[in-house]
């Protein structure tokens, strides 16, 4: 089944009028990580009606762990077909292919069509995108990106990406990805890309675990949350190297897009409003002038369910 792609433009809210059919009033959003799958049914204010989980091995060469899960995950639109099914998905990714071309952590992805097992488990009609572009989506309808023509969704955490609205539309090139591999220190940290000093290798938790434990703050578990409210001098250095990290993305994304609001998600919550704040002057300080000054928000939506917020919005936002 061919998938052709159309823009990620943002359709107006429709006129109310007679009814002449019936409509579907439900979205479906699925997110496809290594190793794990996440569906939701939800309603068109993004409540989540249902949701289900599954997982799959993500080493292994073969997709069959990827279809199985699929379907389990699938068996939440059993009897409710939804108007579309919004898939976020990690790596590189082919929208108009409806396809996974490569995840570096999940060989079991590589060339993975999504989109046609999908709708052959639902009916419904699927589009597939790159996840932090999904999450863009997700605030533009149902979070603090609503109403505005610009702005930027930022991923935080284990997952590292930036989705950007500009000027009305999702930038989306082929074989654009999240951010999370530009080159922020050519004699960095080796990359699971293969690269070094890529962003991802100073601004995830994996760092922020790895420094900890080798400043003596704790175990390798130890959490942004935890690091924030200790009066430790050490935990609060930290904290401010850790934001000024992964300011070293947000900053380049200022400069070129002039976003001038970041919705931060995912493990920046853990350090409320002190990191918020750190995040945001740290920013700013690097603003080279002109434009709006760039604000820092911190979304309220459940860390679980940004990228499915963002599925179903890039349902809506196909029409």
């Amino acid at each position: 089944m061919a998938h052709e792609r159309s823009p990620l433009r943002l359709v107006p809210d429709p006129v109310p009028g007679p009814v002449v059919a019936a409509v579907p009033r439900t979205l479906g959003a699925v997110e496809l990580l290594p190793g794990r799958i996440r569906a939701a049914l939800l309603d068109r204010s993004g409540t989540v009606l249902d949701r289900a989980e599954a997982e799959f091995d993500g080493a292994s060469p073969r997709p069959a762990g990827v279809d199985e899960a699929l379907a389990r995950v699938a068996a939440v639109f059993e009897g409710r077909r939804p108007s579309g099914i919004g898939v976020a998905a990690a790596g590189v990714i082919d929208p108009a292919g409806g396809r996974v071309i490569e995840v570096n952590e999940a060989p079991a992805l590589r060339g993975y069509r999504v989109a046609a097992r999908l709708e052959e488990l639902t009916g419904a009609p699927v589009r597939v995108e790159h996840r932090a572009r999904v999450q863009v989506l997700g605030d533009r309808w149902f979070g603090p990106g609503r109403g505005r023509r610009s702005f930027a969704s930022v991923s935080t955490g284990e997952v590292l990406g930036v989705g950007i609205l500009y000027e009305g539309e999702v930038l989306a090139p082929e074989g654009g990805r999240s951010g999370a591999h530009m080159t922020v220190s050519a004699s960095g940290e080796p990359c699971t890309c293969g690269r070094r000093g890529c962003w991802k290798t100073v601004a995830t938790t994996r760092w922020l675990r790895q420094r900890a434990e080798a400043l003596g703050l704790g175990a390798a578990g130890v959490s942004l949350g935890a690091l924030v409210a200790s009066p430790d001098e050490a935990a609060r250095t930290l904290v401010a190297e850790y934001a000024e990290n992964l300011v070293l993305g947000l900053a380049t994304v200022q400069q070129l897009f002039a976003c001038g609001l970041f919705v931060l998600h995912g493990e920046a919550r853990e350090g409320g409003e002190p990191f918020r704040a750190l995040v945001e002057a740290r920013l700013r300080s690097d603003g080279l002038g002109g434009g709006e000054l760039p604000r820092v928000v911190v979304s309220e939506a459940a860390v679980d369910d940004v990228a499915l917020l963002g599925g179903a919005g890039l349902v809506l936002s196909g029409g």
